[in-house]
């Protein structure tokens, strides 16, 4: 039986409700603490207020730049409720860069996959790994789909095969996400995104990379693609100073997604 905590405890306990993950909903939280969950909401914007912890959509999040956010990449499912707004403001950028008609390939990851939404009805031939993106298009589109063959990983949500040839897709644009970003590059923790990307970039005119800005510092186990590989960066407006001059010293096109008033 859970026993009643003070205001001190709770929030203790809500801090460490994300010492093993990035992200915890109110009902994880709900479920260590016997609390009313008017009560945990009041304690979750309390911290936010305090740069303790980030409140998101269906619960909280660590801080951007948290050491354990350099570590670990999230599942798709978590990560697709975190900084929504922004994402939303990129995906509509993103899409303004695609022509009727395009050969587009669409990586995995939560950008793309709203992204992918706003391109369903549009008269499109898509290329992607992502069973997420793949879904979403044939839910809900009429554009041509090509899908990649292999094995699904389920966690980031992608269809992989270390033996399958190289797809004989060639794009306009290969718009893809990333789980940080700095001088190395594009960097990812899972190994798999290396090959993954690998294959890719070489099947594309020019790479559009959709990133919202907490993705810059966050450091990553494998640089994936250099900087100077990429023709266009869509991101949002709380960019810091330092990483868009680090974006246009390597000749990058920065396209600034307002999610503010």
């Amino acid at each position: 039986m859970k026993a009643e905590h003070s205001k001190i405890d709770r929030h203790r306990m809500i801090r460490d409700a994300l010492k093993d993950r990035p992200f915890a909903t109110v009902k994880d939280i709900l479920d260590l603490i016997d609390v009313s969950p008017a009560t945990i909401r009041r304690d979750i914007a309390k911290l936010h207020e305090a740069g303790v912890i980030r409140k998101v959509f269906g619960g909280i999040a660590l801080p951007a730049g948290s050491s354990s956010e350099r570590v670990h990449a999230r599942p798709f499912e978590e990560n697709r409720v975190l900084n929504v707004e922004a994402k939303k403001a990129i995906a509509k950028e993103a899409e303004k860069l695609c022509r009727d008609g395009d050969s587009l390939i669409v990586y995995g990851g939560t950008t793309c996959f709203i992204f992918a939404q706003l391109l369903a009805r549009r008269s499109l031939k898509i290329y992607t790994n992502s069973m997420p993106v793949a879904a979403t298009l044939w839910e809900s589109g009429c554009c041509h789909v090509v899908l990649g063959g292999g094995e699904l990983h389920r966690e980031p949500g992608v269809l992989f095969s270390p033996d399958a040839a190289q797809p004989e897709f060639y794009a306009s644009k290969f718009f893809l996400g990333t789980q940080g970003v700095g001088p190395e590059g594009l960097m990812e923790s899972h190994p798999l995104m290396l090959k993954l990307v690998e294959t890719l970039v070489r099947r594309a005119d020019e790479i559009v990379v959709l990133t919202d800005s907490t993705k810059f510092g966050v450091r990553a186990r494998h640089a994936v693609l250099p900087l100077a590989r990429i023709g266009t960066l869509i991101t949002d407006d709380r960019l810091s100073e330092a990483d868009s001059d680090m974006l246009e010293s390597e000749g990058i096109n920065v396209i600034i997604a307002k999610t503010s008033d």
